[in-house]
């Protein structure tokens, strides 16, 4: 196992949190605003929302996460994107610390390259509900 996925599973067993597959890790999820996306578009990266800024990172959800991110911090909420993002791209910015419920969450310290987003989809509202792409973990 290279040393990077050693130290990430080795702080993910002190949290109890095992069920975080490789594959999991390696593709993480930002939601936000279409005009957020677009911006982003027109810079080449992503600065981060309001919250991000403010909070001195940018928050992104694992696979397993991000239904509950939607639910917490976007409810009802229409014109959002939900971004893929390859965790390999952003080497020493990504970190994974303890966050809501004591669960482990991935940050980026910096901005987000365009570089290492490798999908964006939307995300509609139906029935008050974030409606995630089908196959959707």
């Amino acid at each position: 196992m290279p040393q990077c996925k050693w130290i990430v599973h080795n702080l993910l067993a002190g949290y109890g949190a095992l069920q975080i597959s490789e594959a999991e890790m390696s593709t993480l999820y930002k939601i936000m605003s279409r005009q957020q996306w677009e911006n982003a578009q027109s810079y080449g990266f992503y600065e981060g929302s309001e919250v991000d800024v403010k909070d001195g990172f940018i928050h992104l959800s694992a696979a397993h996460q991000a239904r509950g991110t939607a639910r917490k911090h976007f409810a009802g909420q229409s014109d959002l994107v939900l971004v893929s993002v390859q965790s390999q791209s952003l080497a020493e910015s990504l970190k994974w610390e303890v966050s809501r419920g004591g669960a482990l969450f991935p940050h980026i310290y910096g901005v987000l390259p365009l570089a290492a987003i490798i999908a964006v989809v939307s995300l509609p509202l139906v029935n008050d509900l974030h409606q995630f792409p089908e196959g959707f973990p």
